[in-house]
């Protein structure tokens, strides 16, 4: 076939009509909210927001035809701010023929803020429709004037139900196209599906290069989908949302004590190309904030491996990276440094700059000495248990206030002790100053 006449088999097999439309049923079912607007001939600005293969430059198009509008796409990459008004011209109010525009910008959370803000006033003035779609979160992405004005509509991954119906399909296409049978074993079928992982477009690129490489016997079979598929690839783009929710749910899998769970995200990460570093930093990050003085070691064991994974390179030190994973998710579990100190810094951030009470004062000439700084602190280590009973060292406005409330867990069960006791030798000294027993 001559190249320059190629097209894929995603283009052929694009939908006509809403009708021939697989997947987002909860858009254009006959329930849906997409399909209630249009019944209404009415349309307004949108934006969809979803995982590639999920039909959204297709659903754009069968909207505008719906609609009987023009289209006109615009490149988030090449595109400028003149050539965003160039291309949807200048508003004419007297105008009353001119068919309705509908602007499709793929991939619009590339648009930096001044090119999205050059589509406010076709917008607020019903110039155009403007449809955008993103694989990211258009709360992070779309500038907060121009999403305002925007109805987002989340497009999901076509299920596995929906991806066999694409995968009949195609292979239907493709048999009366070539005018040969061709047969997909069930086994392969669903590898196809699962490997596709919710994508319309992987899946039918896939299913075309098994009927290319099985072009001589028709028969697509298990080993031909692996020589289509190649080694699963994960990847994932850095910056982007996909990669914040694969570290939050391995986040959240350690902080649940679930090794089995963060193991599987840890992996994840890795075959995704994650840096084993970023990884590495989050354990300490989870040492300090969920682990905290329950297991002060899991600081340690998360240096540890750090180091090890720089002295013995990826191999060896992805599998100490491990150890620490399974080793953070079964420490016991506190908060209780985390929760203290962001009270702290509450405090701080409510309250005036409070003075330091004269007995916790540095005395290092004589003149703070004659004003009394220094006076009156005692000296721990000369006192019983090596405590001060009854000292204060909180400024008086804040006195009996308590940042930190350790847990019955681990470690901070015997600080949570330890805490008792000294409260209890607070109370007896308090009880000695009124002349109590």
């Amino acid at each position: 076939m001559n190249s320059s006449t190629y097209k894929p088999l995603a283009s052929l097999l694009r939908p006509k009509s809403l009708d021939d439309y697989v997947g987002q049923s909860h858009l254009i079912g006959k329930q849906g909210t997409i399909s209630k607007m249009l019944q209404q001939n009415a349309c307004y600005s949108m934006v969809f927001w979803g995982p590639p293969g999920t039909g959204k430059t297709t659903l754009v198009h069968l909207i505008a035809e719906q609609l009987n509008a023009d289209v006109i796409e615009l490149s988030a990459i090449s595109s400028g701010v003149k050539d965003i008004r160039a291309a949807i011209g200048e508003v004419d109010s007297n105008d009353l023929f001119s068919k309705q525009k509908v602007v499709f910008v793929d991939e619009i959370h590339r648009f930096n803020k001044s090119q999205q803000d050059a589509f406010l006033p076709y917008v607020e003035s019903g110039h155009i429709i403007l449809i955008g779609a993103t694989t990211e979160n258009p709360s992070f992405s779309i500038n907060r004037a121009l999403l305002s004005r925007l109805r987002v509509f989340i497009l999901e991954k076509l299920s596995e139900v929906e991806l066999a119906y694409l995968l009949r399909k195609a292979v239907v296409f493709l048999e009366e196209r070539d005018k040969k049978a061709i047969s997909v074993q069930e086994n392969a079928m669903n590898s196809l599906v699962i490997h596709s992982n919710g994508d319309a477009r992987s899946l039918l690129m896939s299913v075309e290069i098994c009927a290319d490489l099985a072009a001589t016997t028709g028969e697509i079979d298990l080993d031909v989908v692996k020589k289509a598929t190649g080694a699963k690839t994960l990847a994932f783009d850095k910056n982007g949302d996909h990669y914040y929710d694969l570290l939050s749910a391995f986040h959240k899998s350690v902080r649940g004590s679930s090794p089995d769970g963060a193991l599987y995200w840890f992996c994840r990460l890795l075959k995704s190309g994650g840096d084993p570093l970023v990884i590495a930093r989050r354990l300490l990050a989870i040492a300090s904030e969920d682990i905290g003085n329950a297991d002060p070691r899991a600081l340690q064991v998360c240096l540890n491996s750090w180091d090890l994974y720089h002295r013995v390179g990826p191999s060896e030190g992805e599998r100490a990276l491990a150890q620490a994973v399974i080793y953070c998710s079964l420490a016991p579990k506190s908060n209780a440094v985390y929760a203290a100190f962001k009270k702290a810094q509450r405090m701080i951030d409510e309250s005036p700059s409070l003075e330091v009470p004269h007995h916790l004062r540095n005395a290092p000439t004589s003149l703070a000495k004659e004003m009394g700084h220094g006076e009156g602190y005692r000296y721990a280590h000369n006192e019983p248990h090596a405590y001060a009973a009854g000292e204060a060292y909180l400024p008086k406005e804040l006195a009996g206030e308590a940042f930190y409330h350790a847990t019955d867990r681990g470690l901070e069960k015997q600080l949570s002790a330890k805490m008792e006791f000294l409260a209890e030798l607070d109370a007896q000294a308090e009880n000695r100053r009124k002349g109590g027993n």
